[in-house]
């Protein structure tokens, strides 16, 4: 006799998928942005978190009535804050200096085996056999869809610095993940999300005074919009929603489809090559998705 289904996981599970597709977007929209308005990564990290912010506050008043999170939770909510401002200035930072490619493979891979550590130490989660197996087909899923049949990069200092903000970029999205899981035991979603990404904009702010910075928002603003409104603003408010229903792993592994969007968007629009690499890698995420679904729905 098979177990019982449980809706709500699976729900919360679809939210962050839909999240993660979202954010496979940022992309290609970014590099539409930067060729066609010139826009320096960390503005249009500073200009999605202020749009983002502004609108999960809006969204926080309209549909939950309230701006309050629990008072226990004030103190994480700033250091979430914190950790989405990192890691939109080291992630973008990492691109210019190593690509995006190897940029996103630190980054990206690392994230979920972060998460994973931390939830187990930090808010005592229990990592099952079947999420433990699609973290691991996830990751080398992830490795081969961005690795593909590109070349590794030189070691020189540049490239280092690099690696070392992409690895720091991983830790900061650990961080906000799981402190995130803890405050939505006694805070609400929409609220959460809008304080802590107000404290992010506020951080990031100062990026708004780069030289050119008003020009480069005056000639890319709708594509700035759709990363405001959308990937930032929309899909975080999906993803914090999500989180309430699943464990910071499974939400770890489940933000994978991520790369896997951005590649497919990179095939069928741009005409990227996969390679035999990434199409292995993109089966392997797949599975590992369809394993979360089955660990899930099992409850």
């Amino acid at each position: 006799m098979s177990a019982p289904s449980s809706p709500a996981p699976l729900r919360g599970l679809l939210l962050i998928a839909l999240a993660a597709i979202s954010w496979g977007t940022t992309g290609s929209v970014t590099t539409i942005l930067v060729a066609r308005a010139d826009a320096h990564p960390l503005v249009i990290g500073a200009v999605r978190l202020v749009i983002g912010a502004a609108i999960l506050i809006a969204a926080a008043r309209t549909l939950a009535g309230t701006l309050t999170i629990a008072r226990a939770d004030r103190r994480r909510c700033v250091v979430m804050g914190l950790t989405m401002a990192v890691f939109q200035a080291t992630y973008f930072t990492a691109v210019t200096l190593t690509g995006i490619a190897i940029a996103a493979l630190l980054a990206i891979c690392s994230a979920p085996l972060m998460i994973a550590a931390l939830a187990v130490v930090l808010l005592g989660e229990r990592l099952t056999a079947r999420v433990g197996g699609a973290l691991a087909l996830g990751v080398v899923g992830t490795a081969l869809l961005l690795i593909g049949p590109r070349t590794a990069a030189d070691l020189a200092p540049r490239f280092v610095a690099g690696v070392v903000l992409a690895l720091t970029a991983g830790l900061a999205y650990a961080l906000y993940v799981v402190l995130g899981k803890a405050a939505l035991r006694r805070s609400p979603p929409l609220p959460l999300a809008a304080a802590n990404f107000a404290v992010a904009a506020v951080v990031m702010l100062p990026a708004l005074a780069l030289p050119q910075a008003m020009t480069q928002v005056a000639l890319g603003w709708p594509w700035l919009l759709y990363l405001g409104v959308v990937t930032t603003a929309g899909a975080y408010a999906l993803y914090t929603l999500g989180l309430r229903h699943v464990s910071a792993s499974t939400a770890g592994v489940a933000s994978l489809l991520e790369p896997l969007t951005a590649t497919a968007l990179g095939v069928l629009v741009f005409g990227e090559r996969l390679g035999a690499a990434g199409a292995v890698g993109a089966v392997l995420m797949l599975a590992a998705f369809g394993l979360l679904v089955a660990a899930e729905g099992r409850g």
